[in-house]
This record gives C-alpha cells, sequence and structure tokens, in this order.
C-alpha cells in the first residue's frame, strides 16, 4: 500500500497568529510519503458561507485563496468550494492507487479537516489525523475540542498527537 498524506486548505487566507505554524511544517513532511493532495477552499457567489454564515472571503482570484506553502512537484491541487474534497472520484482515485490509509493535516481541525476525515472513514478508507500539523485559526481550544470530537467520531487512536 501507498503512503498517501491530505494537506487541507493550508492558504493564506487562512493564516494568523493561531496557525502560522502549519506552513512550513507541512512543506517538512510531504517528504514522507508517496502521493501528496492538498486542497484549496474557494468561497463561490454565490454561496451559503455567504448567505448563512455572513463569510465572504477566499474569493477564487484573491491572494487568500494561493496555499501558504510549497507543494512539492508531484503533488496534486484539488480545488474545492466546499467543506470536503472526499467524493466518489476522489475515493477512487485512492483505491486505484492501492491507498486504503490517508494521513490529514492542514487548517481548519473543526471544519475542513474533521468533515474530510470523516468523509474518508465513511467510505472506507482509514484516516490519521495528525494533529500536531493541524490547527484552527480560531484558535487552540476550537482545535482541541475538534481533536477530542474526531477521536469520538474516527476512534482514538485514529488521532496521531
Amino acid at each position: 500500500m501507498k503512503s498517501c498524506l491530505l494537506i487541507v486548505d493550508v492558504q493564506n487566507g487562512f493564516m494568523n497568529q493561531h496557525t502560522k505554524h502549519i506552513p512550513v511544517m507541512v512543506e517538512r513532511i510531504q517528504a514522507d510519503y508517496d502521493v501528496v493532495f492538498a486542497t484549496r477552499f474557494y468561497n463561490a457567489n454565490p454561496s451559503f458561507y455567504r448567505k448563512l454564515i455572513g463569510w465572504h472571503r477566499l474569493d477564487r482570484d484573491s491572494d487568500e485563496f494561493m496555499l501558504a506553502f510549497k507543494l512539492r512537484y508531484s503533488g496534486r491541487i484539488i480545488d474545492k468550494p466546499i467543506y470536503t474534497c472526499v467524493d466518489k472520484l476522489f475515493v477512487s482515485e485512492l483505491k486505484g492507487n492501492e491507498i486504503g490509509a490517508v494521513d490529514v493535516c492542514g487548517v481548519d481541525t473543526d471544519i475542513c479537516v474533521t468533515k474530510c476525515a470523516v468523509d474518508l472513514f465513511e467510505y472506507g478508507i482509514e484516516p490519521r489525523v495528525l494533529a500536531n500539523y493541524c490547527a484552527s485559526h480560531a484558535g487552540a481550544s476550537a482545535h482541541e475540542n475538534a481533536l477530542r470530537t474526531l477521536e469520538r467520531f474516527i476512534g482514538k487512536n485514529q488521532v496521531v498527537r
């Protein structure tokens, strides 16, 4: 089986005092994996992010949308207008590449990282959330609460601290 890393939404628009350490960390660990994916969230217009949450950042043509780290040459970018990149097509690609487990890291632990990990779990791909390579731009308490929730959602041993 090939090793796989999913780097979730480590983008300029999510960088602040709580997340600024993540780009350097994810850059370094990419070399440890056979396959690396990185997601980029964009806020479509119109969207429920704008209408229901009142959140108007991360337009696709803004600097906020760009990755905040250097993705390795063979890494693949997945642009997504929703919380997750995990769908039937992505899972089919993983299985076609003999990937049965995915290490997940990135921003925000409490939203997109959780959604991706849970979706992998529900599609029968083993998720492992790399807690020290995740953060929430909402702060440490949001990150820690998400890790506790993930332990219940996908299993305590699936959250690697």
